[in-house]
């Protein structure tokens, strides 16, 4: 387990899994179609569960041209700037399980925010970063 510091927000645009795991690669599916592949863009998954436990997915991308995903009326998200955990599994497509596996290592560190969400950052190369947001440490608090 690393440690990463995101140093802008990133805003993100999504198309929502219509069920977890099952509905995932669809939705990427549908995001990928709606625009080119560039090596340049930053593509994620997001989870969390609801209320009742079920877990909520979503396939999400950064614009790389203004506009270029927002004409689409997507939803949007934040990835917000600051401190993450994160474990990278190389070769992800070969070993989706490691994905699941390295989010429950990371879900259960005592330094984890309680409101963010579980991100998935598809690098090139076939690597998955695993990635939870760490509380802000009280030192780093600005008065």
């Amino acid at each position: 387990m690393e440690t990463i510091i995101l140093d802008e927000d990133i805003l993100v645009y999504c198309i929502t899994a219509t069920s977890f795991p099952d509905g995932v690669q669809k939705a990427h599916e549908i995001l990928h179609g709606l625009l080119p592949f560039d090596v340049h863009r930053k593509y994620f998954g997001l989870s969390w569960p609801d209320p009742m436990g079920n877990i909520i997915y979503k396939a999400a991308a950064e614009e790389l041209h203004r506009g270029e995903l927002s004409k689409h009326h997507l939803e949007t998200k934040k990835i917000v700037k600051g401190e993450y955990l994160c474990i990278d599994i190389p070769d992800f497509m070969d070993n989706i399980q490691a994905i699941g596996a390295a989010f429950q290592q990371l879900i259960h560190d005592n330094r984890i925010a309680s409101d963010g969400f579980c991100i998935e950052w598809y690098l090139p190369q076939d690597l998955c970063r695993c990635m939870v947001k760490m509380q802000e440490s009280v030192f780093n608090l600005k008065i």
